[in-house]
């Protein structure tokens, strides 16, 4: 009973705190997300996910006192850039702010905001956000109504939402604004998995409902594309099994389990499961929406091609956790910020943000923040390998 009490307490625990997915990357002095020679302009960007995206719409219209029960409201998160906690899980900017900034855009306000100015964007993402609706997780015996903050559907709506002020404001444009327009649309799936695997669904388990998660996450594509969206990118679920969070909560006894790296081989092939199935069911979607033959770009209103963009947040995340100094890191795996000690400084009761934890010396040289999400340094160098290659599939810039 009080392992399950204790399981309990961390999905939720976990599913405010963290999202789940990451990216490849190359060296941040070369590939970071600023803005450089643009070859591609958007007049607006439009985000969806989970805690990896949110930029504060966990923490909109919430009291002083709710506030404080949430770790990523509390010092030390947003020390790096923004002197001050920001509702962002990490020590500063997120991919999506450097998407944002290398494209010349502003940073995106989080949808919820009353009065927000969406004119050039806006952001749909919130923590504990999943690609299943609430009623599956409950289905299945691990539904916790106070964590599911945002599915992807719920997103979707808020998004359908705000279209009428959007297309008013981007009047005579209209729908066309959409078109021209980047939406990254996750990551999502991630904390699918996390319900499941920290609730004590085996991994093997979790693994029977990945069609299931994929096929919605493509379903949410084309809702998009119906609605009028162009260009959009996809990322895949990180590394799992590198995370200081899934080492301490789902550590292994058995020495096979582990990688050459000290990774937890089982949740990281549950990762590489779930990106070859999506980016198996991202190319279908693809397929099904190319330009009309009969459709000539000269004409008065072509056709637009639809262009998803499939982002490795695997290969990078790995590449970087498992070989920082390659990519000009000190420390991969152990968490910058918390105080738990030990070699992934991450303990549910001593997480980063709560009494008595505290950020490394040097966040820009560590990976991971806070033992689930990355650290700003680590998101430029993701950001600039979506901007340009080669961790999406077409660089966003080509």
């Amino acid at each position: 009973m009080a392992q399950q009490a204790h399981a309990a307490a961390v999905v939720v625990g976990v599913l405010l705190y963290c999202c789940l997915c990451l990216f490849v990357g190359v060296v941040a002095g070369e590939h970071g997300g600023g803005g450089g020679d643009i070859k591609r302009q958007y007049k607006a960007m439009f985000s969806f996910g989970d805690s990896l995206t949110d930029t504060g719409n966990i923490c909109v219209n919430m009291s002083a006192v709710n506030r404080t029960e949430l770790t990523m409201a509390q010092p030390p998160y947003g020390i790096t850039f923004f002197g001050h906690p920001t509702c962002r899980c990490s020590d500063g900017r997120l991919v999506v702010d450097f998407l944002a900034e290398g494209l010349g855009l502003p940073l995106l306000p989080p949808s919820k905001v009353i009065g927000g100015d969406f004119r050039r964007g806006a952001n749909m993402a919130i923590v504990g956000g999943t690609a299943l609706d609430f009623d599956f997780f409950e289905s299945i015996g691990v539904g916790f109504p106070f964590w599911n903050y945002g599915s992807m559907n719920v997103q979707l709506r808020w998004f359908r939402d705000l279209l009428p002020s959007i297309c008013a404001t981007a009047a005579p444009q209209g729908i066309s604004y959409l078109a021209e327009s980047l939406f990254l649309f996750g990551s999502l799936g991630g904390n699918d998995y996390n319900a499941m695997v920290l609730f004590g669904f085996t991994i093997d388990q979790a693994r029977n409902y990945t069609p299931k998660i994929v096929d919605q996450i493509a379903s949410g594509v084309e809702k998009l594309i119906a609605m009028g969206a162009v260009d959009i990118i996809v990322p895949g679920v990180m590394p799992f099994g590198c995370f200081a969070l899934y080492l301490t909560e789902l550590k292994s006894s058995n020495k096979s389990d582990y990688d050459d790296y000290g990774c937890l081989k089982p949740l990281n092939e549950l990762a590489i499961h779930h990106n070859s199935l999506l980016q198996t069911s991202l190319a279908a979607v693809q397929a099904r929406h190319r330009r009309s033959p009969s459709s000539s770009p000269s004409s008065p209103s072509p056709a637009a091609a639809v262009r998803i963009m499939y982002a490795d947040y695997y290969a990078v995340v790995a590449e970087m956790m498992q070989a920082p100094a390659r990519l000009g890191f000190r420390s991969g795996i152990a968490a910058c910020c918390g105080a738990g000690g030990g070699e992934y400084n991450w303990e549910y009761v001593a997480r980063c943000g709560m009494r008595g934890a505290a950020a490394c010396a040097n966040p820009s040289s560590a990976v991971c923040w806070d033992g689930a999400h990355t650290t700003e340094a680590a998101n430029r160098v993701i950001a600039g390998g979506w901007l340009r290659g080669p961790y999406c599939h077409p660089p966003i810039l080509l």
